[in-house]
This record gives structure tokens, C-alpha cells and sequence, in this order.
């Protein structure tokens, strides 16, 4: 492979040359050489040949063979040249010198061309040894024919050996020729090696590269032009640079400003679908922290009437206290556009962790029509790096947002007062409950307490009509008179005309003194008829009287009595379904309904049953006198998944049952009534009469009876254990036909 240095490329040619020279010159001596040894070589052979031939002629004429043969041996051995000797005559060999016999081939390789001259050939061996075979005539050629081999060995080891002497004087002028020539190459490429460094050197981006300017003319001149041109390029490369940053600083330029109004588009987008308070000012800070670099920041925002203040930050939401509120009035109030405030000047205000790292801190306020709505506070370090431009682009922004800041937080103190007047009516005159129809009942109450209206109040056994009433009776202007509450449903209708109406003595049997009516001891005050679909047609004759004038008679009597009474009137059954039936008066039915209110059964507001369960616990646990219980989480489930047919008078006497029966620190489910713990059965039982299922009402009546035999018809014991009034029980009583034993 070629090389790729100059230096060794140069060595390479210089090595080529010098060898090449050499090895041209010594062929060239050599072989002329060799050639004018084997021309003196000839020259000796054909005199020997000569001679040879002239001495033989006489000894061969008087055939003297063995002299013959003396004669070759004798020339053999004083020259080492000779090869061999033989002669022949007329094809027949007189002497030789050949050890084993003559070739024949040698015979033929040779013949004489004229009679006085010998004649020169070369032939080689089977071994490979060549020979200058000289065939002389012996007298003319009339004596014969000498041969003689005279070898070329001798010659060509002269010729090799001055072969080898020329080629060693070419080494050793080549080592001469190569140790002068890279001293030479060293001195000449050393400025051109200084180059190319400078030129790696420069490749690797070290452009503070100088060359020297030594060496010859041209190298000198080269070096001075490459440093020129490496201060040109330093130039260049320096105003690339200065310009390469100058373009990634408009770069980052841009792609802030292209953040920002993406950003700023993308909030004002986003914010306007944002109700909660929390929720916007969560979302404005994590949106701000993508266009400014300072990203500890918090949002300080102010009630509507100025009484309150929230500090938010990205994860928490901070409730001012009034020490707090004042101080970070007074460090803002004078505030109009982006400030820098030391940390030190807002006094007792509770700076999140947040923004206490920071010396000081940038304030954005922002208004809606002239009022502080808030400020903006970002924690700035030794080394902040936020720019006027981009915190005008945040104030831009907050004022843009500010009409939703605004909204969300008008919305969220109309939900704190809300849930504050919620609250406040968690209990309400005994009534206690936040559901929503509870609170549409709480509303109507405080409405209709103040005027003298009819007030007719409908819903399920056990939902609490008795205490809407008293209700009704406390904010009344009758509240500080009687307040007569009458069950309608206890009394048969004969009693009931006398207990509403009075009697005369003498009235009917039995009536042995004056006896005035409720509606007499009631006078100036309220009277609660409970029950009131239970009354008789006569009776309710007399009551649609007293309604409409205020006027009535006692039983027996026959002066008119006038009173100042305010009617309040309860039932759980649909009196328009018993008007349809015959049943009740049509128009008693509308003087009563002149306010209605409708109570809900507690399974149709069941968020209430922990607070109702929760107070009764509190109640009973009093009562009982033992320490205080809580509902466990199973007992609680059980109570939110029943039914409760007997509304909330069934759920009082539950938790009385279970404060009762309870052993431990916990209501469990065990201490529940049975009915709350095990599932109904699916299988109705047959009737024993018409062998169909039973229908609840047949159920119901059974147990009714069979739970006043149990209790020795003890009408109060029957109740408690039915877990239902005694109102509920008479009608029960009633509708059922259910009488005493002794009374058959």
C-alpha cells in the first residue's frame, strides 16, 4: 500500500531509485563482464585445442594411442578448465578422458568446418553444466578430430561473485543515500508538517492555530498565506458566532412570544369553562409558569365586599385570618401596575414556603370596573430573570380573565352562604334535615308563621307534622298563646264533637257538669287538629263553621260562642282521593288547604338519616345515661338501605332500641330491631281462608292483634313494640275493626 505521509512517500522513491540504479549498473557490468571472460575463455580453449592437436599428430600418425592418451590425461590434470578430452578418427574414439564412457550425443554435437581451423560450440549437460566444446583438426583433419570441453563454471562464479560485490556497494550507498535523504525530506517537509497540524487542528475547531514561518521562499510564503487566511477564517467564524446568537436569541425570542399567545389564547379558551374559584386560579398559575421563568408564584384574591381573602398556590388554597387580611391591604391597596416589593414590607401576611426564597416579589394587581380584585406574587431570586415584557403579558392576561375571576368568585361566596344558611337549618325547630324538599319546607314555615292562615299539613306517619306545626305556633304572634294540639283519630265521633266543641251538663249521659271545648281553651292561640280525616261528617260540619266565622255552639247547648283561633290541620291520608270518595267534605277540604305543606318520607331524602340518627343517639344516650355511642359503618349501611315505612318516628324508636340493647362503645347491627336486620322474605304466606297468598293488609291486621294480646291490649306497650305511634295504632284500631274482647 502507498503511503500516505509525504515524507515516507519521498523515502519510498528515493529507496526505489537508488535500487534501481543499482540493480541496472551491476547487470549491465556483470554481463559485459561475463562476456569478456567467456570471449578469453574461448581464446584459451581454441590455443589449448591447437596445441593439443599439433602435439597429437605425430603420435597419432605412428599410432602411438597410449601417448595419445598421456597426452589428455596430462592436460586434465594441469588445467581445471578442462573439462574433457577425447579424439576420434574415421567415427572411432582413439582416446578420452570420460570416466564412464563417452555420450554419444556428444559425439555429433560438434564437427569442424574447414581443415585448418577449429570450430566453437556450446553445449550443456544433463546436470545442467555448460561447456565450450572446441572440435580442432588433428593435421588437416587426416589424423582425426580432438574435442575439448572446456567448462563455463569457473567464469560464472567470477561473474556471481562480482554480482554480489556490485549489489553490496548499492546497499551501502543506498543506506548513504537514504540516512542524507531523510535528513534532507525531514528539513524540507518539516514547515509542510507544521501545516497540516495546524490544518487537524483547525479541522477540530481550534482556529487560535499559528504556523511559524520558517523554511524556503516558497514554504515561508505558503505559511504567511495559511496564517492569513486562518486570521480571515478566525474573523469569519467570530461574526458566524456573534450572529448565531444573535439568531437563536431572536429564536428563543419567538418561540416565547409564539408560547405566550398560544398560551394566553389557550387560557382565555380554557378559563371561561372553569366555575370553581379554586379551579381558575389553579389553572391560571400552572398556565403562567409556562411563560415566565420565575415559576414560584401565588394568587392573592379579595371577597367582593373586601371582609375575606384567599391566598392560592398550585396546590394549597389559604383562608386569611383578619391580621393577615389587613396587612395585605395595606401592602396593596395602592398598587396599579407591576410592582417589585421586598418580602419585608407585608408584614404578618403568611407567605406560602413558595414564595420565601425570593427577596422580593413581582405584584401584578388586576381590577374589574375600578375594584381590586386580587394581585398576582411571584417570588423573584438573587438572580431573576423575568423580563418586563413578560410580566406585562401576565398582567395583559389577568386583566383579560379578570371578569371570570370575578364570576367564580361571586359564585363561590353565593356557595359558602349557601352551604352556611344550609347549616344554620340543619335543625329547624325540632325538624332536623339539609335535604332539599326539607329546605322548601323550612321556607314555607317562616312564610306562613307570621299571617293567621289555614295551614294543612300532609305526609306519611312518622314524617313530623306535630313539630311543622309547632313550628308554625313558635314564630307566630300567637307563639306566647295556648297552643292546643287534638287527635282527631283517638276520640269516636260522639267524644270528638264534645272534646273540639264542649257540652252542657246534661248534654247526653254522663255529662254531669259544663265543660268547655278545646277550641274555647284555645282562644287567642292555635289549635293542631292531627288526623284530621279521621273526623265525622257532623263533626266536620261544625268545624267548616268554625272556620268560616269563628262561631260555634257547645254539645247541648244553644248560645254561640265566638273565638280567635288559628287552624292548623294534619293527616296522612290524600284528603282530595277521600272528597272523590265521599268520605270528606269538599269544602272543608279547600277552607283547610289554603296552605299546604307536604312532607317528604325519609326514604325519599335518605341523606338525612345520619344526622337524624346521629341526634336521636345523642338523645337516647343521654336519657339512658351512658357514655357516648357511635354508629358503626355496617349499622349505618343498614340504616340507609331500609325502607322505613314508619318515616322518621321509626327510626327514633330504632336507635332507642338499639342504645338500648347496646353492650360496647358501637351501635352494631344485632342492636337493631329485627325488622332493620333481616332481609324480607321473597315467599308471601298463604291465607288459611281462601288459600291465595296473604295480602299485607291481612298480614298486618294479624300482627296487630297478636301484639295487643302480648301486651294485655295495653295500647301504649303495642305501640312501642310496633315501633309506631298511638295515634297510628287507634287507626290501625279502626280500620281494621279491631276491638277488646270484653267490648264484643
Amino acid at each position: 500500500m502507498w503511503p500516505k505521509s509525504l515524507k515516507h512517500t519521498l523515502l519510498l522513491i528515493v529507496t526505489i531509485l537508488v535500487l534501481g540504479s543499482g540493480i541496472l549498473i551491476s547487470a549491465l557490468v556483470t554481463h559485459r563482464h561475463g562476456a569478456a571472460l567467456l570471449e578469453g575463455a574461448a581464446a584459451q580453449a581454441d590455443n589449448i585445442a591447437h596445441k593439443l592437436a599439433l602435439d597429437a599428430a605425430d603420435k597419432i600418425l605412428i599410432n602411438d594411442l597410449v601417448a595419445v592418451q598421456k597426452l589428455l590425461d596430462d592436460q586434465i590434470y594441469s588445467n581445471p578448465a578442462v573439462a574433457y578430452l577425447f579424439v576420434i578418427k574415421d567415427g572411432r574414439v582413439l582416446a578420452h578422458t570420460f570416466a564412464g564412457g563417452i555420450p554419444l550425443e556428444l559425439i555429433a554435437a560438434n564437427q569442424p568446418q574447414e581443415s585448418d581451423k577449429g570450430n566453437l560450440n556450446k553445449v550443456i549437460s544433463e546436470h545442467g553444466e555448460r561447456f565450450l566444446d572446441i572440435a580442432w583438426p588433428v593435421f588437416s583433419g587426416k589424423a582425426g578430430t580432438l574435442r575439448l570441453g572446456f567448462s563455463e563454471k569457473p567464469y560464472r562464479q567470477r561473474v556471481t561473485q562480482l554480482w554480489f560485490q556490485m549489489m553490496s556497494m548499492t546497499l551501502v550507498i543506498l543506506l548513504v543515500a537514504l540516512t542524507v535523504s531523510y535528513l534532507f525530506i525531514i528539513r524540507l517537509t518539516r514547515p509542510l508538517q507544521s501545516l497540516s497540524q495546524a490544518a487537524e487542528k483547525i479541522d477540530a475547531g481550534h482556529l487560535e492555530t499559528h504556523v511559524n514561518v520558517m523554511g524556503r521562499a516558497e514554504v515561508s510564503k505558503l505559511a504567511t498565506s495559511f496564517n492569513g487566511m486562518l486570521q480571515r477564517l478566525r474573523g469569519y467564524t467570530q461574526r458566524l458566532e456573534t450572529s448565531k446568537q444573535k439568531l437563536e436569541e431572536k429564536n428563543l425570542e419567538l418561540d416565547r412570544a409564539h408560547r405566550q399567545l398560544r398560551t394566553s389564547f389557550d387560557i382565555s379558551q380554557e378559563i371561561a369553562g372553569l366555575a370553581n374559584l379554586k379551579d381558575v386560579c389553579t389553572y391560571l398559575i400552572r398556565s403562567f409558569k409556562n411563560i415566565v421563568e420565575c415559576r414560584k408564584m401565588a394568587l392573592l384574591l379579595f371577597s367582593s365586599n373586601g371582609d375575606e381573602g384567599f391566598l392560592f398556590s398550585e396546590n394549597s388554597q389559604l383562608t386569611l385570618d383578619q391580621n393577615a387580611l389587613f396587612s395585605a391591604q395595606t401592602a396593596f391597596k395602592d398598587l396599579r401596575t407591576v410592582s417589585f416589593i421586598p418580602n419585608e414590607r407585608l408584614g404578618s401576611f403568611p407567605l406560602p414556603d413558595v414564595l420565601k426564597i425570593g427577596r422580593r416579589l413581582a405584584t401584578l394587581p388586576f381590577e374589574h370596573h375600578g375594584e381590586l380584585l386580587g394581585v398576582m406574587l411571584i417570588s423573584c431570586p438573587g438572580d431573576c430573570r423575568c423580563v418586563t415584557q413578560e410580566l406585562d403579558i401576565l398582567n395583559l392576561i389577568l386583566k383579560q380573565t379578570s371578569v371570570t375571576i370575578k364570576r367564580a368568585s361571586v359564585h363561590d361566596e353565593e356557595i359558602r352562604n349557601l352551604q352556611a344558611r344550609i347549616e344554620s337549618n340543619a335543625g329547624f325547630s325540632g325538624l332536623i334535615g339539609k335535604d332539599p324538599k326539607m329546605h322548601l319546607v323550612y321556607k314555607l314555615i317562616e312564610d306562613v308563621a307570621p299571617t293567621d292562615a289555614t295551614v294543612l299539613i300532609q305526609g306519611e306517619s312518622g314524617t313530623g307534622k306535630e313539630l311543622v306545626a309547632r313550628g308554625i305556633q313558635e314564630r307566630s304572634p300567637r307563639k306566647t298563646r295556648p297552643f292546643v294540639v287534638i287527635n282527631c283519630s283517638a276520640y269516636p265521633s260522639t267524644l270528638l264533637e264534645s272534646e273540639l266543641f264542649g257540652h252542657e251538663k246534661g248534654a247526653f249521659t254522663g255529662a254531669l257538669r259544663l265543660r268547655s271545648g278545646r277550641f274555647e281553651q284555645a282562644n287567642g292561640g292555635t289549635v293542631f287538629l292531627d288526623e284530621i280525616g279521621e273526623i265525622s261528617p257532623s263533626a266536620q260540619i261544625k268545624l267548616l263553621r268554625v272556620l268560616q266565622s269563628q262561631k260555634f255552639e257547645r254539645l247541648g247547648g244553644d248560645q254561640t260562642l265566638s273565638v280567635d283561633i288559628r287552624i292548623l290541620a294534619a293527616t296522612n291520608k290524600d284528603l282530595l282521593d277521600e272528597v272523590r270518595r265521599g268520605n270528606f267534605r269538599e269544602d272543608l277540604f279547600y277552607r283547610l288547604n289554603v296552605i299546604p305543606i307536604s312532607l317528604p318520607p325519609l326514604r325519599e331524602r335518605r341523606n338525612d338519616i345520619p344526622s337524624l340518627a346521629d341526634h336521636f343517639l345523642r338523645q337516647f344516650t343521654a336519657k339512658q345515661g351512658k357514655n357516648e355511642l357511635k354508629i358503626s359503618s355496617e349499622t349505618m349501611r343498614l340504616l340507609m338501605k331500609y325502607d322505613w315505612p314508619g318515616n322518621v318516628r321509626e327510626l327514633e324508636n330504632s336507635i332507642e332500641h338499639a342504645v338500648v340493647l347496646a353492650k360496647g362503645q358501637q351501635v352494631e347491627p344485632p342492636d337493631l330491631p329485627l325488622a332493620l336486620v333481616e332481609p324480607q322474605r321473597t315467599e308471601l304466606p298463604l291465607s288459611s281462608v281462601t288459600g291465595r297468598p296473604k295480602t299485607i293488609l291481612e298480614t298486618e291486621e294479624k300482627l296487630v292483634r297478636e301484639v295487643l294480646e302480648e301486651c294485655n291490649w295495653n295500647k301504649t306497650e303495642a305501640a312501642a313494640r310496633l315501633g309506631i305511634s298511638r295515634s297510628t295504632l287507634y287507626e290501625k284500631l279502626k280500620k281494621y275493626a279491631i276491638l277488646h274482647p270484653t267490648l264484643h
